[in-house]
């Protein structure tokens, strides 16, 4: 399988660090099981019901492993903004390193809401708020179709249905100081973005996951745009790398998008 042959290419880096070690485990025990099945996952002191056990192995990766949310604060309190939650575990993290953060959580799907809910209850994770609706330019709805695993879409046509929505503007400006916002929106983010392009003067760190869905324009430019406007510095990688990109113009895995991009913005 793909994903073990990837994490033996890094497996002396992994076998490092206790979390990297953690990863190798969960690979073994759960990166084989069938796809889009809910399975009860145990990882550290905690234990989580995930509907895809393959997409949480690398959610585990890029939250634990590579610490893609972790952000430095002289804030005591740091208030964390997470767009687009999935089922907890970047709030786990997020609480498991910022224990006095003041976290809010979006989560557009109903099911995973849920599913979200029940894992911080089971494992006494509080204090977060948990918001049911889409990040969107407005409070009227969005349309959403469902995807593989973790990644349904406003592009996806399949089971659409409209989705309650929150206009992210509205909630960033309630705020004097965002320390971290998250947003992980599957390509939602650059009219969201856009829509804030004013309203991120406090915000602090922002990680962006981009998306660009075949058949539809690619807007980095815009995203970027917004960034630089709001006065950030970034750093931007890639989850994969693609060999002959001239002539492979597919992501790895996923047959409705060209480009997948991590976007990391900060101050100085």
């Amino acid at each position: 399988m793909w994903v073990f042959r990837f994490l033996f290419t890094e497996t002396a880096r992994l076998l490092r660090s206790a979390e990297g070690r953690r990863l190798l485990v969960l690979a073994f025990r759960y990166g084989s099981k069938p796809r889009n099945k809910t399975v009860d996952v145990s990882f550290g002191r905690y234990r989580f019901q995930v509907p895809d056990a393959l997409s949480f192995v690398w959610q585990f990766r890029e939250i634990f492993v590579d610490e893609f949310y972790r952000f430095n604060t002289t804030n005591a309190n740091p208030v964390i903004f997470d767009c687009g939650t999935n089922i907890g575990t970047s709030v786990a993290y997020f609480r498991q390193t910022y224990p006095n953060a003041r976290i809010v959580a979006f989560e557009a799907d109903e099911q995973i809401s849920a599913t979200l809910q029940e894992n911080l209850r089971q494992n006494q994770i509080s204090g977060v708020e948990v918001i049911t609706k889409a990040v969107w330019t407005n409070d009227e709805g969005i349309w959403f179709g469902s995807d593989q695993a973790d990644s349904a879409s406003i592009f996806s046509q399949t089971d659409r249905k409209l989705v309650p929505s929150v206009r992210l503007r509205d909630f960033l400006l309630r705020e004097t100081r965002i320390d971290m916002l998250k947003m992980d929106i599957e390509g939602a983010e650059t009219a969201v973005l856009t829509d804030c392009h004013d309203a991120l003067a406090h915000v602090q760190n922002l990680f962006v996951e981009f998306h660009a869905y075949l058949d539809h324009p690619q807007t980095l430019a815009p995203v970027m745009k917004v960034l630089e406007d709001s006065g950030f510095r970034y750093y931007i990688n890639t989850s994969q790398h693609r060999h002959a990109p001239l002539a492979n113009h597919r992501y790895k895995g996923s047959d409705s998008m060209d480009l997948q991009l991590n976007i990391f913005a900060y101050r100085n």
